[in-house]
């Protein structure tokens, strides 16, 4: 099983994001701080960055200065309240500690939810200031006292993404009516936040009201002291998993597996027997640990390894295993334990520091969830300098009932390996070439310096933003295109390579003109997503989008090609977009329409599938081609307009570019499509 990562991102360990300022804030929490007078605030900021410590700031800061009651904590599930026990802030530089009454830390209480409700009722009439409770506890007792007992209040809610606007989802609807009524604060923390994943979280009306508070993934990987090298793939098996499991799984290396769910293809629908498997695979059992419970194996070449066993529903044995995981005095203890095998548990919240391994077998239906496993590799540890996310899939097999369902399931994995891109690298900021334009401050424009004339390409490396220039980009000119063209890039981008079609054609479609998906798709969704911006916002949104995706994917298409690997300078990322930039004689929008986003994500396909399997996957896609749809043609059609009132002429049917080709094919299927219906 050849490991070719489809992303490989070095960062550059420069320490800014675990060091501290005069009040005892990080960069992250300093940021979200700046916007404490805010009444919504929305933080989006990866795992291990300091969301809760930066709540805890901004709500001594409205209970003491802004003149509200009390704050009310809410976090999905009972482990994560712990998050937010007391602290001594005071010994780091800030005015006050975080304190929490224990009677109000109701994660820690004990009995059902509806003795919970009652103690809520309780702290809200007392003269106590912060609660901590679940999201179902919260969920209750708004039901019980009503929106208006939390008014003059701040509502603090932990991951965010559990929201929705699906009107069979409670906290989405009591958080609308609380944002209906206006009169409780809300802080909102998530890190990951993908509206294009499922369910939108807030409606966009709402969504309005709540300033944005952005850490990137990549602020806060390259502002680490050890972790340098991040590695993201998918690689492929035939048969068991359990059988080639050895082959992506490194016993040397600290390592969260988690095995399929029991009611996907990829589960032998017996949980234990797979954990067994596993097991003795790696080596010969020996016992378990009678203090932690933990499975103990002797690797091959004689060392002992300790594996807490997660998915053991016996609630006993899971209760020691994962009491011992969480013993605060074996944090920072290395040798504490060296793989974890989980099926529905550490996940979210979970904090092992020395994981460099998140081993996922099966694709994961939501974007979230991904999300939330690889950041269980990405915390910042002394001498660990590199960690990696892997997702075993089952290769298609031509002779299996559900080779259909197999190729799904690769397709949505590359689709997710797309999106992780986008979201562990810099961020992107496009500007329309112009005469006028000059360098801007805290960017480094590479050797020689900012060159009038040229495709300049900037980089500030504290913010990881790049900046580049390019001839004929459409501009936002609305204030919420231009939030969207800062901020929401990534949701655009989610939402485009997670449609199936788009996908398929992308990778398969030997005919693909691709325009028809960076133009006629990417519009599509851009419209779907945005309906109420001006169609020049619409047209400006998807050019950054696009724009975005293929820089990502011709910078790594440079590194592959200039032999570059990860264990070079952090440099390599920048010197790949600047080298797509600076290899093209002009830098405009149309070129950059013309290159199909997936064509580095099938070079990738390519040498992680066998032959016989990839050659499988695109005759099933191809045999299932569509025709063009009367949307696509209509599509086509608006173009062809623009390419009239650009060049004088309609698209020609035997033109030589196959784009004017295809927008002429738009044009003659609407032709032929109201001549039927004249003819009735």
């Amino acid at each position: 099983m050849a490991k070719v990562p489809t992303v490989a991102v070095t960062y550059a360990r420069n320490g800014t994001s675990t060091s501290s300022n005069e009040l005892g804030m990080r960069v992250m929490q300093e940021r979200a701080y700046e916007k404490r007078g805010e009444q919504y605030l929305l933080i989006k900021s990866p795992p291990a960055s300091g969301k809760s410590r930066a709540l805890m700031f901004i709500a001594l800061d409205k209970l003491h200065n802004q003149g509200l009651k009390q704050a009310l904590v809410v976090v999905p599930e009972r482990s994560i309240g712990s998050s937010f026990a007391d602290e001594r802030l005071s010994d780091f530089g800030f005015w006050a500690d975080w304190t929490v009454v224990p009677r109000w830390n109701l994660c820690n209480a004990p009995g059902g939810d509806d003795g919970k409700v009652g103690a809520v009722g309780k702290f809200l009439a007392s003269e106590d200031r912060v609660l901590v409770c679940t999201h179902a506890t919260f969920r209750f007792a708004v039901e019980r006292f009503g929106i208006e007992a939390f008014d003059d209040r701040l509502i603090a809610i932990d991951e965010f993404h559990h929201v929705s606007m699906n009107p069979d989802n409670k906290l989405g609807n009591h958080l609308g009516q609380l944002i209906a009524r206006d009169k409780a604060h809300i802080v909102a923390m998530t890190g990951s936040y993908f509206r294009g994943d499922s369910e939108a979280v807030l409606s966009p009306e709402d969504e309005a009201r709540f300033e944005p508070v952005t850490y990137t993934y990549y602020e806060q990987l390259n502002g680490y002291k050890y972790l340098k090298y991040l590695d993201i793939g998918y690689f492929f098996y035939s048969g068991s998993y359990a059988d080639d499991i050895l082959k992506v799984l490194d016993p040397t290396e600290k390592t969260i597996v988690h095995i399929p769910n029991v009611n996907s293809r990829e589960s032998t629908k017996d949980k234990h027997k797979e954990v067994e498997h596993i097991l003795d695979t790696l080596g010969e059992w020996t016992g378990a640990d009678p203090v932690t419970g933990f499975q103990l194996v002797t690797l091959p070449d004689g060392r002992v390894i300790k594996i807490a066993d997660l998915v053991d529903d016996e609630p006993a044995k899971r209760d020691k295993v994962s009491a011992a995981l969480k013993d605060p005095a074996q944090k920072n203890n290395r040798d504490h334990v060296d793989i974890i095998i989980a099926l529905g548990m550490a996940k979210e919240g979970f904090d092992w520091i020395w994981c460099e391994h998140a081993l996922t077998v099966g694709y994961r239906a939501s974007l979230t969830e991904v999300v939330q496993i690889i950041g269980r590799a990405t915390r910042d540890a002394a001498g660990k300098e590199r960690a990696r996310f892997t997702n075993l899939i089952a290769e298609p097999d031509a002779s299996d009932e559900a080779v259909r369902e197999a190729v799904n399931d690769t397709l949505k994995a590359i689709a997710a390996s797309l999106v992780m891109e986008q979201v562990l690298t810099p961020r992107f900021e496009f500007k329309l070439k112009a005469p006028t334009n000059t360098a801007q401050e805290g960017f480094d424009y590479g050797e020689g310096g900012y060159q009038p004339g040229k495709a300049n390409v900037g980089f500030n490396e504290t913010r990881g933003t790049f900046q580049i220039e390019i001839a004929g980009l459409a501009q936002p000119a609305t204030a919420e295109a231009k939030r969207i063209c800062q901020q929401d890039i990534n949701e655009v981008i989610t939402a485009f390579v997670q449609d199936k079609t788009t996908v398929e054609r992308g990778l398969f479609d030997e005919e693909l003109v691709p325009e028809e998906l960076t133009q006629v798709k990417m519009g599509a969704i851009v419209r779907a997503k945005y309906p109420e911006l001006p169609l020049e916002d619409q047209e400006a949104v998807r050019q950054h989008a696009v724009a975005a995706l293929n820089f990502t994917q011709q910078a790594k298409a440079a590194i592959l090609n200039g032999g570059e690997t990860t264990e070079g300078a952090n440099t390599a990322f920048v010197d790949g977009v600047r080298r797509f930039a600076m290899d093209v004689r002009d830098l405009d929008i149309d070129l950059i329409d013309r290159i199909n986003p997936f064509s580095e994500a099938y070079s990738i396909l390519a040498k992680t599938m066998s032959e016989a399997s990839l050659k499988e996957v695109a005759a099933i896609i191809g045999a299932k081609k569509l025709k063009m749809s009367p949307e696509d043609a209509r599509d086509l059609a608006k173009r062809a307009v623009i390419f009239r009132n650009e060049r004088g002429r309609l698209p020609s049917l035997t033109a030589a570019d196959p784009w004017e080709k295809r927008m002429a094919e738009g044009v003659e299927f609407l032709r032929r499509m109201k001549a039927e219906a004249m003819d009735g």
